[in-house]
C-alpha cells in the first residue's frame, strides 16, 4: 500500500501523537514488583477489569486482526470463525493456571515445570518461549509499516522501525505497570474504532450476507478450525504474554478475567473478520493485506480508523513483549540456571528490551509471512498440552515432558520444511497437512507423555507381586 503525501503527513502526524501519547501516561517504575508484576506504587496488584483489559487487548495482535480479515476474505466467514477460534485459548490457559495456582501453589510456568518435571524440562520450555517471544517483535511491527508502505519501501520500514522504538521508550520507563496502564487506553480504542468501522461493512452487504458467506466443509476452512482447536490445547502455554497475566491477582478473579477476555476477543476477532468478508463477497484481491485493501476501497475516513487499530493493537503487544522478555532474562532464567544476578535486574531487563528491538525486526525487513508465526509455532509446541492438561497423572517425571515435548517439536520443524508424509494430511483443503500433522502429532506426544507412567506403574506392581510372594 502507498499513501499521498497529503494522506501520509497525517498517518505520519497520528503515529507520532500516539507515541507521545503512550509515552506520558506510561508510569515510571523502578521497584521490581512494579517492574516485571505490574504492582502499583502502594503495592496493590492489578484489578480484575484491568487485568482482563490487558489480557484482551494484548491478545488482540496487530497481525491477528489482520490474519482474521485475510481468512475472512478467502473463505468467508468461516475463516474469522476459524481464527477466532484461537481465542478459546485464553479461558483454557485460565482454567489450568487456577488448578496450578490451588493445587500446587505455583507462581510461575517455569518454577512449577522444576518442581514437576525437572530443570531441563523448565529450559527447554524457556528456549520455546523466547522463540515465540522474538516472532511477536517483528510481526507485529511489519503490519504497522504494511500502511505507510509496501514490504521493503522506505515508508514501511520507518513506519515499522519508529514504532518499536516509540514502544521501547515507554515499556522502558515501567516494566509491566506501563503495559497494563497502556492496554486499558488501547484497549478501549480499539473497541471505539471497531464500533465505529463495523457500520461501514455490515449495512452494505448486511448480516446475512454475510455471515453465510463461506462453504462449512474441509475443503472451505473447516479444516482450520479443526487446527485451532486442537492447538487451543497448548498454543497458549508458550505465550508469556498471556500465561504471566495469570499470576497477578487472586486466583478467582484471575479466572473470571481470563474468561471475559477470551469471550470477548472471540466475538472481536469474528467481528474484525467482517472486513475480509467484505472482499470475499465483493472479489477484491487482498494481496496480503485484507484490512488495508478493503479500507482504501471504503475511502480515506475509513483506512485512518484501520490503521488506528492496527497501531492500539500492534502496541499492546509489542510493550507486553518487552516485559515479558525483560522478566524472561532478568528474573526467571537466572533463577532457574540458579545464578545470582545481583541487585539490578530491571538494569538488565532494559538491556535485554534494546536488544530485542533491534534483533526483532531482522525477520520484518527480511518480509516473513506473518501466518506462519502462528501456525508452525503453534505446530511445534503441540506437546505442551499433555504436560499441562495432564499433570495431575504424575507425581516427579522429568521422562514425561521430554517424551511429550521434543516430538512435537520435531514434527512441527519437519511440517515447516515440508517433510511431513502426504498421507498424513486429512481431506483436501489447504490446512489438510497441517490438520493431520496437529491430530497425529498430539496423539504422538500424549503417547510418550504417557509411556512413563504407564512402565512406572508396571514395575510397581511387579514389586508388589514379588514381595507377596516373597511374604
Amino acid at each position: 500500500m502507498t499513501l499521498n503525501n497529503s494522506t501520509g503527513l497525517y498517518f505520519w502526524g497520528f503515529l507520532l501523537a500516539y507515541a507521545g501519547l503512550m509515552y506520558v501516561v506510561s508510569p515510571r517504575t523502578r521497584t521490581v514488583d512494579g517492574f516485571f508484576y505490574g504492582v502499583n506504587e502502594r503495592g496493590i496488584a492489578v484489578s480484575q477489569w484491568s487485568l482482563a483489559a490487558s489480557i484482551f487487548i494484548s491478545w488482540i495482535f496487530a497481525k491477528s486482526v489482520t490474519n482474521a480479515a485475510n481468512l475472512g476474505a478467502e473463505y468467508g466467514i468461516v475463516g474469522g470463525l476459524a481464527y477466532a477460534t484461537y481465542w478459546l485459548s485464553i479461558p483454557v490457559a485460565g482454567v489450568v493456571i487456577y488448578r496450578l495456582r490451588t493445587r500446587y501453589a505455583a507462581t510461575g510456568l517455569v518454577s512449577f515445570l522444576v518442581s514437576k518435571y525437572g530443570r531441563m524440562a523448565a529450559l527447554a520450555f524457556t528456549v520455546a518461549v523466547l522463540i515465540r517471544l522474538y516472532n511477536e517483535v517483528w510481526s507485529n511491527t511489519s503490519v504497522v509499516g504494511s500502511y505507510f508502505g509496501n514490504p521493503g519501501d522506505m515508508g514501511y520500514i520507518a513506519a515499522a522501525l519508529f514504532f518499536t522504538l516509540a514502544t521501547l521508550l515507554y515499556s522502558m520507563k515501567g516494566g509491566l505497570r506501563s503495559s497494563i496502564i497502556t492496554d486499558s487506553i488501547q484497549a478501549l480504542i480499539f473497541l471505539i474504532l471497531l464500533v465505529l468501522l463495523l457500520p461501514t461493512i455490515i449495512p452494505e452487504q448486511g448480516v446475512t450476507a454475510l455471515a453465510s458467506a463461506g462453504e462449512f466443509s474441509l475443503t472451505g476452512g473447516v479444516d482450520l478450525i479443526l487446527v485451532a482447536l486442537l492447538q487451543v490445547l497448548s498454543y497458549p502455554f508458550h505465550d508469556p504474554i498471556l500465561t504471566d497475566r495469570g499470576f497477578l491477582n487472586h486466583e478467582k478473579h484471575m479466572l473470571r478475567a481470563f474468561v471475559l477476555a477470551g469471550v470477548l476477543g472471540f466475538i472481536c476477532i469474528l467481528a474484525f473478520s467482517l472486513i475480509g468478508v467484505h472482499a470475499y463477497l465483493n472479489d477484491l484481491q487482498v494481496n496480503g493485506n485484507a484490512p488495508a485493501v478493503v479500507a482504501q476501497s471504503l475511502g480515506i475516513v475509513t483506512l485512518f480508523v484501520v490503521t488506528v487499530i492496527m497501531m492500539s493493537s500492534a502496541g499492546s503487544t509489542l510493550d507486553s513483549t518487552f516485559s515479558s522478555l525483560s522478566k524472561s532474562f532478568a528474573y526467571d532464567t537466572p533463577a532457574l540456571l540458579g545464578k545470582d544476578i545481583g541487585s539490578h535486574p530491571i538494569r538488565i531487563g532494559l538491556w535485554v528490551m534494546v536488544i530485542f528491538a533491534l534483533l526483532g525486526n531482522l525477520p520484518m525487513l527480511a518480509g516473513t509471512d506473518i501466518l506462519k508465526a502462528t501456525t508452525i509455532s503453534g505446530t511445534m509446541v503441540m506437546g505442551l498440552a499433555p504436560v499441562f492438561l495432564l499433570q495431575h497423572w504424575v507425581k516427579y517425571s522429568p521422562a514425561s515432558f521430554h517424551l511429550s515435548f521434543w516430538p512435537g517439536l520435531v514434527l512441527g520443524l519437519l511440517l515447516a520444511i515440508g517433510q511431513i508424509p502426504a498421507s498424513w494430511a486429512i481431506g483436501e483443503g489447504d490446512y489438510a497437512l497441517l490438520l493431520g500433522a496437529n491430530l497425529y502429532g498430539l496423539a504422538i506426544c500424549t503417547l510418550g507423555y504417557l509411556l512413563p507412567i504407564f512402565f512406572s506403574r508396571m514395575r510397581n506392581s511387579e514389586n508388589s507381586s514379588n514381595l507377596t510372594r516373597q511374604k
